[in-house]
């Protein structure tokens, strides 16, 4: 079954095995190859630019600047484009996707996770729109000029997006960059949730499970999935076992807790607003779903719960193509 997965960090495994594009890689949950064994409809590639100064994450000697890092995943994505354009496609709107399907390639949205970069100016925002980026992971696990970032602390967790990130989420959507809410505080959740009722324009949480069922503070809680679903949203299914079990330091993923939380999304906001976002290459312990080779086994697994064929393909694929139609150009 073809798929959509809104999340990986593959770009950043690339990298610090120092190879030019991502057909071929060691150790990785997702490369171009497995993306094609597992019949992949399309693939958001997350450019992860942490603000912490921790080299060890790409394999550097030093960390460079964000827009350096950037241009170093840049670079990687554009490589594989241009080497393997009989195999994948950049995409940057449902048009596209559905060119590139139609031509059997594997599309390919670039994506950046941590607005930080932007760095309180708006043409950052036009720029990176002009690279190619459709969608914008507004914070990480640190504050930005956007916003707050999600937190173990009521009061941090209750603050929003600056003023800045107000307009530049206002801009995002009037430009056609997803905006996406995972790692975002509650705060900042329901700032973009307001925005997006005044736009018409939806928003994601690419790679977000539910609160009720794994209390970290990077899940939707039940009223932030209904918010998310009223929005036109998907949230992405993350196989992070942190993000899927009650007990933090139960680090294996399996597939029947993966399902427990799409039936929840589904419980609480309808079938509409589940999706995929893996994030594969971003994620650690041990898993049932080790690669993106093995998603197969969650969507026998979701039929076995009693989900259409109709149903599955929507989590699969058709509610983050309807996402693509709706928010990007």
């Amino acid at each position: 079954m073809r798929y959509i997965d809104m999340h990986c960090d593959t770009l950043g495994s690339a990298l610090a095995q120092k190879t030019e594009t991502f057909l071929e890689l060691d150790r990785t949950m997702v490369d171009g190859l497995r993306l094609q064994q597992a019949e992949a409809g399309a693939q958001f590639f997350a450019m992860f630019l942490p603000q912490r100064n921790d080299p060890d994450w790409f394999g550097l000697e030093e960390m460079p600047s964000a827009e350096v890092l950037m241009r170093k995943m840049y670079d990687i994505f554009c490589h594989t484009m241009e080497q393997y354009g009989d195999r994948f496609a950049a995409a940057h709107n449902a048009e596209e996707l559905k060119q590139n399907q139609n031509e059997g390639k594997i599309s390919a949205f670039l994506t950046i996770e941590n607005g930080s970069l932007i760095d309180g100016k708006m043409d950052k925002i036009r720029e990176i729109y002009d690279l190619g980026v459709r969608l914008v992971t507004l914070t990480w696990n640190d504050d930005n000029c956007l916003g707050h970032c999600h937190s173990q602390k009521p009061e941090e967790m209750s603050r929003g997006l600056t003023g800045f990130g107000k307009e530049a989420v206002r801009y995002m959507q009037e430009l056609g960059i997803l905006v996406d809410v995972s790692h975002l505080s509650d705060g900042g959740f329901r700032d973009v949730a307001e925005a997006s009722r005044r736009s018409g324009v939806p928003f994601v949480a690419s790679h977000s499970n539910c609160r009720a069922l794994a209390p970290a503070t990077r899940n939707l809680t039940d009223a932030m999935i209904r918010e998310l679903a009223e929005c036109g949203g998907v949230a992405g299914l993350n196989l992070e076992p942190t993000f899927l079990n009650e007990d933090e330091t139960d680090k294996v993923s399996r597939i029947e807790r993966i399902c427990d939380h799409a039936m929840h999304l589904i419980d609480r906001g309808g079938i509409e607003c589940v999706g995929l976002g893996t994030d594969f290459d971003g994620i650690s312990g041990e898993f049932e779903i080790s690669d993106c080779t093995k998603l197969p086994l969650l969507f026998d697994a979701l039929r076995k719960r009693g989900l259409s064929e109709d149903a599955v393909e929507q989590i699969a694929y058709q509610n983050t193509a309807r996402v693509i139609r709706d928010g990007m150009r």
